[in-house]
């Protein structure tokens, strides 16, 4: 999910999909590092960090949120931008991961708050603080084409598939762990069916739009995340889906608009719509749950602090990231070299064209000597 998944889904862009994967790549690694040290810092043991297989899948976990933060600035950040926000999110996150989990012992197993919700929020508050206003109309780059959006379609698959997986990682073996995988299938398949029919009616001629395709189809795994190892059922879990369908895919054709043009935040992923609300509402999924009698030992009102910490963290991270991040030498490409894989990279379509247009300039100079 995070080399492929999050990697492919990323690529939509026409002329982006070296550093949407190759980036992905470089994040991936070193957070996966960095993260196993962040939270090791949190469970000493005899002042040492224990590496064991839940640890590195809670590593894992934090370099997610960094990958979601990513497609909100995707585009418009250099290398250099990103791996200070991969060192300040995981730190930050890895903070508030421990509040909820070990303070407030809040419920969150497939971390609808403390990864979606964070992550996503995080992005937002640094793609505010790094606003672009020559980019207000638009970039000619900043768009998919036919073929990039098939690549696309191989991120959101890989992702669907495995997120029940994702969401039962850390899941008591045995029902709890059944449960959360049961629950994310069944709300997953639901937001299916409810992003589709909400693309359908919002589109013109009632035709499918491949962005909410893309995205909105896993909002559901997003939205579940908070209450997957919860006795919800299978009705609970399919309500759950649906409802984080339809807003995800109104989210993409509504909200994103305006959050550009009114709060002046670019997000370029539509991280707000897949992460974000979902996010939100897996928070508010779970305090309901709780305070329903669907998880032994559980309690609304931490479930309440958690999510409000999630996001407390994220805005005020993000934004303190965002003012580091603009700092002049983090190297941040200018507008008219946004979403192109050229400025960092070395791309041979651009290498044949040159060649092209040399031969072509030596047979125009041949014919004229002659």
């Amino acid at each position: 999910m995070i080399f492929i998944g999050f990697g492919f889904l990323m690529t939509f862009l026409k002329r982006y999909g070296f550093s949407s994967v190759g980036l992905n790549l470089l994040l991936a690694a070193f957070g996966l590092q960095w993260g196993l040290l962040m939270q090791g810092f949190w469970h000493l043991t005899d002042g040492k960090i224990k590496v064991s297989v839940l640890k590195m899948i809670n590593a894992d976990f934090s370099t997610a949120t960094v990958l979601i933060s990513f497609g909100a600035v995707l585009g418009k950040t250099s290398p250099i931008q990103l791996l200070i926000m991969t060192v300040m999110e995981i730190a930050i996150f890895s903070a508030n991961e421990h509040l909820v989990t070990a303070i407030l012992q809040a419920n969150d197993v497939g971390a609808s708050m403390i990864i979606h919700a964070f992550g996503a929020y995080f992005g937002l508050a640094v793609a505010r603080m790094l606003y672009r206003p020559s980019l207000r109309n638009g970039h000619e780059n900043d768009g998919s084409v036919y073929h990039s959006d098939l690549f696309a379609m191989i991120g959101t698959v890989f992702l669907w598939m495995f997120w029940p997986s994702f969401n039962s990682a850390i899941a008591d073996p045995g029902l709890s762990q059944l449960t959360a995988v049961v629950n994310t299938y069944f709300s997953l398949a639901t937001c299916v069916l409810s992003a589709y029919a909400i693309s359908s009616l919002v589109e013109h001629k009632g035709k499918l739009d491949m962005v909410h395709i893309q995205n909105a189809t896993l909002a559901g795994g997003v939205a579940v995340g908070t209450c997957a190892d919860m006795n919800i059922g299978p009705y609970g879990a399919m309500l759950i889906g649906l409802v984080a369908g339809v807003i995800s895919t109104l989210g993409f054709k509504y909200l994103t608009p305006v959050l550009a043009s009114k709060l002046g935040i670019q997000d370029t992923c539509g991280v707000h719509n897949l992460h974000g609300m979902p996010g939100i509402l897996g928070g508010l999924a779970g305090i309901v749950a709780v305070a329903l009698g669907k998880k032994d030992g559980g309690s609304a009102t931490m479930q309440a602090a958690a999510l409000a910490s999630s996001l407390g963290f994220a805005l005020v991270g993000g934004s303190i990231t965002g003012l580091m991040m603009s700092l002049p030498f983090c190297g941040q490409p200018p507008d008219q070299n946004c979403f192109d894989d050229s400025i960092y990279w070395e791309v041979p379509e651009e290498e044949e064209e040159h060649e092209e247009s040399l031969a072509h300039a030596d047979h125009s100079k041949s014919k004229a000597e002659a």
